[in-house]
């Protein structure tokens, strides 16, 4: 799994609380769909069980997973940011429980509570920055410059 701190676990108590009155819990069966690739992001998920499998379409190789997440991370990002459309796709590993979010219902919660937007935001900017450098991590072991051993 990709994040050393979870999506609900960096949200203050109180934040936490008031964030998950607007989810709905959902489940998706294994290797369900959840969303694809450039497609509209109208919704977002925090696992609450189970895995998700973040993957993009490599011309001449198909879907290629460069992720995956558990319990208390987020999936999906983009509908933090016009236009609102996937960067990735994702699918279930297994049976996944999640807290199902409507993006637009939340960004008109962040304009109504700017303090919980702040938080909400801050904690989504954490997991993509932990994200982005496990990516880095991964793309130098598959792509660096290989030390060689002297006899």
């Amino acid at each position: 799994m990709s994040s050393t701190v979870t999506m609900l676990d960096s949200l203050p108590l109180h934040h936490r609380r008031v964030f998950l009155e607007h989810a709905k819990r959902v489940s998706f069966p294994q290797n369900w769909r959840i969303f694809d690739e450039g497609r509209f992001a109208d919704r977002f998920w925090v696992v609450e069980s189970g895995a998700v499998s973040l993957d993009m379409d490599v011309p001449g190789r198909g879907p290629v997973s460069v992720d995956t997440l558990g319990p208390g991370e987020l999936v999906g990002w983009s509908w933090l940011f016009p236009p609102y459309r996937w960067q990735l796709a994702a699918h279930a590993l297994g049976t996944v429980g999640a807290y199902e979010f409507v993006a637009a219902e939340v960004r008109e919660l962040f304009k109504d509570d700017p303090v919980l937007g702040q938080a909400v935001v801050l904690a989504a900017a954490q997991t993509i920055a932990q994200r982005l450098g496990a990516a880095r991590t991964r793309m130098v072991d598959l792509y660096g410059p290989r030390l060689q051993e002297h006899s």
